[in-house]
């Protein structure tokens, strides 16, 4: 197991103000008070939230955020370079892990008020007096990164380059690529919001780097080891077989070969997936069941009885059609259909409002990790072609970053390239 998937505070002295946050959440997602549906499972809900949890910013393993049992919300941020230097993506890094070391304790950046009159504080303020809410933030670097501009060509890790062009790809050049990624996620989304706030300042006051694009995430659609499996915006429990364990980790996430630096890192894959979630509510519920492979309510693959029933791709019914269609998502996903390959999901829902027609705007920020960023291409080659969800999504965002190890005490992440 990961030394990030030891929290530095868990379920030690909580402050009468995290209690009442507690209390407060619970009373607001409890579902006691709602009718009880018909055949629904009844289940304890396993996602215990404690917001004066901390996870560590520096480790000698992969970084927070990753294997880290996804939190409630999300803020991603891309970014590109506005300098070709590599002494100034040097600074950034290294300001930038600095930061992060004292936001996951829930700590300010600097001082909020400063003393002097007419000075700009270095923190923003709006994360004071609240907990540190479980705060990870994740370090990608981007293709680009690796070029002779910043003397980095030679350590490119072996597969950092530009996505391929996949199926159902609809994707928009705002929102697409970046230079660096930041992934900010914590059970409260002002936590989310602050660090991210403040990291984007830094990385303007020292006239590094820009925002590209943006998406803030609320509802994981993706679950970790003892959680709960949530619900994607169709209303569908989302990630069922995903990624649990320590073994599975090491053979499908993390880096373990090349160069030493580079070990314990991955590739990270993030997707803006909208969903035509409007033209899926008027269609029939079975046939929903029938594109997802699944039932709605319970989750249980339709050719069982229980969520994590494993599902029996050959099972017929009575007239002699395939029990889980041949265009369901769950059977062509799956990695008894894909050579064994796996990815770790850590999705979130997301929503921008309404569109030009006043209809919902929403989807899922779709965020994935792997050794090898050819498994998601795979995967998403043979979803993208026949997968009965695509007459409801469309792939309008897209970008591939390596993220490095954890940075050690003392250090910064990515320092390993500038020595």
């Amino acid at each position: 197991m990961s030394r990030h998937d030891k929290p530095l505070l868990s379920h030690g002295r909580v402050s009468r103000r995290t209690m009442l946050k507690g209390s407060l959440a619970s009373a607001l997602t409890l579902p006691a008070l709602a009718p009880t549906l018909a055949g629904a499972a009844q289940t304890e809900d396993k996602d215990n939230i404690d917001l004066a949890r901390q996870w560590p910013f520096y480790g000698e393993q992969g970084q927070a955020g990753i294997t880290t049992p996804p939190q409630r919300h999300i803020m991603f941020m891309t970014f590109d370079m506005t300098t070709p230097t590599a002494s100034a993506l040097q600074v950034l890094l290294a300001r930038w892990s600095a930061a992060i070391a004292q936001l996951v304790q829930g700590a300010a950046v600097g001082t909020v008020e400063p003393l002097r009159t007419g000075s700009v504080g270095s923190d923003t303020g709006e994360a004071v007096g609240l907990d540190p809410a479980a705060l990870t933030v994740t370090i990608g670097l981007g293709p680009t990164m690796f070029t002779d501009n910043y003397g980095l060509a030679e350590k490119r890790p072996p597969h950092l380059r530009p996505l391929a062009t996949l199926p159902s790809d609809n994707l928009q050049p705002e929102l697409t690529g970046g230079d660096l990624s930041l992934q900010a996620c914590a059970d409260d989304p002002q936590v989310a919001y602050h660090a991210i706030r403040v990291l984007a300042r830094i990385a303007k006051s020292i006239g590094a780097a820009q925002t590209r694009w943006t998406v803030m995430g609320f509802g994981r659609a993706s679950a970790g080891k003892g959680q709960e499996t949530p619900r994607n915006l169709f209303g569908f429990k989302d990630g069922t077989r995903n990624l649990v364990d320590a073994a599975e980790f090491d053979k499908h996430v993390w880096v373990k070969q090349g160069p030493a630096w580079q070990h314990d890192g991955s590739y990270q894959v993030v997707r803006k997936i909208k969903m035509n979630i409007e033209n899926w509510d008027t269609d029939r519920v079975s046939d929903q069941n029938n594109v997802f492979g699944r039932h709605k309510l319970s989750g249980a693959p339709l050719s069982g009885t229980h969520e994590f029933d494993t599902p029996d791709f050959h099972k017929k019914n009575a007239d002699g059609e395939l029990t889980i269609p041949a265009t369901a998502h769950i059977r062509l996903a799956a990695h008894e259909n894909n050579q064994g390959v796996r990815i770790l999901r850590r999705s979130y829902n997301y929503t921008d409002g309404l569109n030009q027609y006043g209809q919902l705007d929403a989807g899922l920020l779709f965020i994935s990790y792997q050794n090898d960023p050819a498994h998601f291409e795979q995967l998403q080659r043979k979803l993208g072609a026949t997968d009965a969800l695509n007459e409801y999504i469309s792939h309008m965002g897209s970008a591939l970053f390596f993220v490095p190890p954890a940075a050690k005490e003392g250090s910064y992440i990515g320092a390993e390239l500038f020595s």
